[in-house]
């Protein structure tokens, strides 16, 4: 197709890609194209349409990411008014990010706009999973120094372990319920399915590995962060 653009003449070659994602598709294109091809005087190439605007989204995404994370972080310090405690949950975040990135390679899906929508998603969901894990361990140790049973490091992990025991079941119910909401959505069919699987398939991923993180691995290192205040016993 012939046409003008920007005042010139513009000649349109329409490609359809399959098995790849459309960023790597262009980018070995250009490469190819760049290292055979050579333009006469007063021509050029470029590649628009659909990679123009995932090139646009990439770049907002650059700018999303670090705020979206920045806003977890203030929100996390105004529930606990503890940079620690923030800090904490900011850290092991990128493990509950785990089963997300092996789901994705279990499809075969490659990263894309909607991918990274759902791993913000994800983030969400895993730090409020962690917040609420601290709040029921901070109850848990604050009843044990109130009885007067916390004095040892044998004592803290006691009551890091009866704090951590009462999120199972409200644990095991909430992922539940959001794996019953998405995965219908990761298998299904028809106009959006296929931007809509990539959206649920991190979240579906990761609510393998952030309940653990919550349940396994919060409060080990809570414990470990705790017991400097405590002797050993």
């Amino acid at each position: 197709m012939i046409r003008s653009e920007d005042s010139r003449p513009a000649g349109f070659v329409f490609v359809t890609t399959q098995g790849v994602d459309l960023g790597s598709y262009v980018n070995n294109a250009r490469r190819i194209v760049d290292a055979k091809v050579k333009l006469p005087p007063g021509y050029a190439i470029s590649w628009t349409g659909q990679y123009q605007y995932l090139q646009r989204a990439t770049e907002r995404l650059k700018q999303v990411v670090p705020l979206t994370l920045a806003i977890i972080f203030v929100l996390l310090f105004l529930i606990f008014r503890h940079g620690g405690k923030a800090s904490l949950i900011m850290v092991t975040l990128p493990f509950a990010l785990v089963g997300g990135f092996w789901l994705l390679w279990a499809l075969g899906f490659d990263l894309s706009i909607a991918v990274a929508v759902g791993f913000i998603a994800l983030a969400g969901v895993a730090a409020e999973f962690g917040v609420v894990m601290l709040i029921y361990l901070d109850h848990a140790i604050e009843d044990r120094r109130r009885a007067g049973r916390l004095n040892t490091r044998t004592d803290l992990a006691e009551a890091i372990m009866e704090g951590a025991v009462l999120r199972v079941r409200p644990k095991a119910m909430t992922v539940a319920v959001i794996l019953a909401g998405l995965i219908p959505i990761l298998v299904g069919h028809g106009t959006g399915s296929e931007v809509m699987s990539r959206i649920a398939a991190p979240m579906i991923g990761g609510m393998i590995t952030a309940p653990l993180l919550s349940m396994l691995l919060l409060p080990a290192v809570y414990w470990l962060w705790q017991r400097r205040h405590l002797p050993a016993g």
